[in-house]
């Protein structure tokens, strides 16, 4: 009697992976399903996702302005879909958890789509004369870890390679150039603007695009969002806090505000 071989152990634990994405917030988990389903459409031949969604210099106008906002869910094709979402998910169930999900779709809707593809546009139509499409959702990948750069820097401002101290914030850069040497067809000014507007957010100089706290404590309460809508992050359930500031007592006894976004001003009102 033969006796049936033993499969060999997955790489990781299934287990793990499905409480991940049980634990995933509200518009994390909107933005992955979107991702899908714009590859899911994409599958058809009668109609290009790609073409009709994507950031295209030459394409904008008033009837396609909807393009700053469209080519980030839309990838070409399924190992592109899924090395970003896998990329973007924890970036982004991170600032989700610690600036709430009212906040994440203002900012990720609105100017952490529009500013990166405004200045794409600009370099790329207007001073470099090109008309390179642009897709995918390392656009926010690079945001994010360039406004994580500047969080960093403020606590450790050089990491070591060899006998050199290089700024911390310098790491998104090399992480550009490293994906744009190894992966063909990437756009390495399109993930340059991206990391150039996450230095910005860092830095606080997005502040302004941020509802203030009064506006979104009403929309929650008059709505009832907390109540209807599983795995949303109110204004009050954040992870660490309004926008990631974290109460430390000094020996004079007063509290200094930390700010995730690396400045010491909270964002809004």
């Amino acid at each position: 009697m033969v006796t049936p071989t033993a499969l060999p152990p997955l790489p990781f634990n299934p287990g793990r992976v499905r409480t991940y994405l049980v634990r995933l917030p509200l518009f994390t988990r909107l933005v992955l399903l979107i991702i899908l389903a714009f590859w899911v459409l994409e599958l058809q031949t009668m109609w290009s996702v790609v073409q009709w969604g994507a950031l295209i210099p030459e394409e904008i106008g008033l009837g396609t302005m909807y393009r700053l906002n469209t080519y980030p869910f839309i990838h070409t094709g399924f190992f592109h879909a899924l090395v970003n979402a896998l990329a973007v998910a924890p970036l982004l169930e991170r600032f989700e958890a610690e600036h709430g999900t009212l906040t994440a779709i203002a900012l990720f809707v609105g100017p952490l789509s529009t500013v990166p593809a405004g200045l794409y546009i600009l370099i790329e139509k207007v001073m470099l004369h090109r008309n390179t499409s642009v897709v995918g959702a390392s656009i926010w990948v690079f945001l994010l870890l360039g406004s994580e750069a500047i969080k960093t820097y403020k606590s450790h401002p050089n990491f070591s390679l060899g006998p050199y101290k290089i700024p911390t914030w310098t790491s998104p850069l090399f992480a550009c150039i490293v994906v744009s040497i190894l992966v063909s067809n990437v756009s390495f000014l399109g993930h340059l603007c991206a990391i150039l507007v996450g230095y910005l957010l860092g830095l606080g100089y997005l502040k302004v695009f941020v509802p203030p706290e009064k506006i979104l404590r009403w929309i929650e309460g008059k709505l009832n969002l907390l109540g209807r809508l599983p795995h949303y992050v109110s204004v009050d359930q954040k992870t660490y806090g309004r926008y990631g500031v974290l109460p430390t007592t000094n020996p004079a006894g007063e509290q200094t505000p930390l700010s995730y976004l690396g400045s010491s001003q909270r964002l809004g009102a």
